[in-house]
């Protein structure tokens, strides 16, 4: 959701986890469809197939993970929404964008 809603903004943004799923949960799909947020080429990455130090900032959601081979910004230790009902994906969401709007 985190890569949906920041390029919604305008942010070059991209998500990758070390742990990614096969698909884009449905709910998370949801939530961005009904804010008009274009879901086409949203797909889970492995953290491995990027360069970290192409973006201004490594923000990690939380959900318990640490990289320490990566320099991590800002942890916004967010709870991972996936197997939760479809209204704490809209709570995560909403969240997120408000931190999203607050980067400098």
């Amino acid at each position: 959701m985190a890569e949906g809603i920041a390029k919604s903004l305008g942010f070059k943004a991209e998500s990758a986890g070390t742990h990614p799923s096969k698909a884009v949960s449905k709910h998370a799909i949801t939530v961005l469809q009904n804010r008009g947020i274009d879901t086409t080429k949203l797909s889970p990455k492995n953290l491995d197939d990027f360069n970290v130090d192409e973006f201004d900032k490594v923000i990690s959601m939380g959900c318990g993970v640490h990289c320490p081979m990566i320099k991590i910004d800002q942890d916004w230790e967010l709870d991972d929404p996936v197997g939760q009902e479809f209204e704490i994906f809209e709570q995560t969401a909403n969240e997120i964008e408000k931190r999203i709007r607050l980067l400098d």
